[in-house]
């Protein structure tokens, strides 16, 4: 296994690097830099603002080779992944905004697995019962509904709640609040502002799993080995959690993996309605102000992202399914 997960990362590392250079030479092409001065006031010349550029190794009158050459080398050496057009660090904005985004992403992915997966085991195990049937219609009409939708219906709710109860226990907008010192203050300010985006993500998450563990339980509950296990004395519920479940979920299991990525960087609704710094904000930053340093530094992020979901994916396949791991 460690030495498969070796040549699995290997090869991941060497798709990162061409993709992430790659990147570098599209951005560079495509991306204007020198659009972030010329609005300024009072008005610089060309050649003022490429001479602003240089610094950040974003002067255009330097041939695109040569700066990615000392892009790429700055990045191996001291992985620095250079500077904006304004001069702020894309170091720093990757590192503060990624663990920004993680807050949301681990904990709304794991209530999205657990809710999304019982229910699918539950509404398999009761097809076409009364439980079945609420819980489908409940998952299809939120599937059919916007994010944005259901993200500003969640502040709307917690502004009605917050005004009828007469606190403020649920913010909508912000990571924290100013002004509060104290290790358990500011961990208890954090939290009662991550409940609204969490809860959206969740509930926009949950839909998924949900419907796909209920198809995919319905086509290994009658089968032959699920039979077998029944024969030999197993209950019904038994025989679907120790048999039928453990088949239904290695699709499941690899689709969370693969969706982790397309979070951190996909939630760019949610952060925005609710106002968090994150990696889905930046993404959409980084595109509008031309900032090529940060397109890449994103899209490379990505990568190793949906590199490490690859892997682990194939590592919960293999501890799922006993024919892997024998192959």
């Amino acid at each position: 296994m460690v030495r498969y997960v070796m040549r699995r990362a290997t090869g991941w590392l060497l798709m990162i690097f061409v993709a992430t250079n790659a990147t570098y030479f599209l951005a560079s092409w495509f991306l204007d830099p020198r659009s972030n001065f010329r609005e300024l006031r009072p008005v610089r010349s060309e050649a003022r603002i490429d001479q602003a550029l240089a610094p950040y190794n974003l002067d255009p009158r330097v041939p695109v080779v040569h700066r990615w050459w000392d892009w790429l080398t700055s990045v191996v050496v001291h992985f620095d992944w250079g500077r904006s057009p304004t001069g702020v660090s894309v170091n720093g904005e990757i590192g503060y905004r990624s663990l920004v985004s993680a807050e949301l992403v681990v904990i709304a992915t794991f209530l999205s697995v657990v809710i999304g997966v019982s229910l699918g085991v539950y509404t398999a195990s009761r097809q076409y019962g009364w439980g079945d049937r609420v819980s489908q219609a409940v998952s299809i009409v939120v599937f059919n509904i916007p994010t944005s939708v259901a993200a500003l219906a969640v502040v709307f709710v917690a502004i009605w709640l917050n005004q009828h109860a007469g606190l403020r226990f649920l913010y909508v907008a912000g990571e924290n609040s100013p002004n509060v010192e104290g290790l358990l203050p500011t961990i208890g300010d954090r939290f009662l502002h991550l409940i609204l985006p969490t809860l959206t993500l969740t509930l926009m998450g949950y839909v998924g799993y949900h419907l796909t563990q209920r198809s995919l339980l319905l086509d290994t509950i009658n089968a032959d080995f699920v039979r077998t296990a029944r024969a030999t004395g197993l209950t019904r519920t038994k025989a679907i959690r120790r048999h039928a479940l453990r088949t239904a979920l290695i699709p499941t299991a690899a689709s969370v993996a693969f969706s982790v990525p397309a979070i951190f960087t996909g939630a760019i609704i949610t952060e925005t309605i609710f106002g968090w710094s994150g990696m889905g904000r930046y993404f959409i930053q980084t595109i509008s102000k031309s900032d090529v340093h940060g397109t890449v530094a994103t899209a490379a992020f990505a990568a190793a992202l949906t590199a490490v979901g690859a892997i682990l994916a194939d590592i919960a396949t293999a501890l799922l399914d006993p024919r892997v791991r024998v192959s």
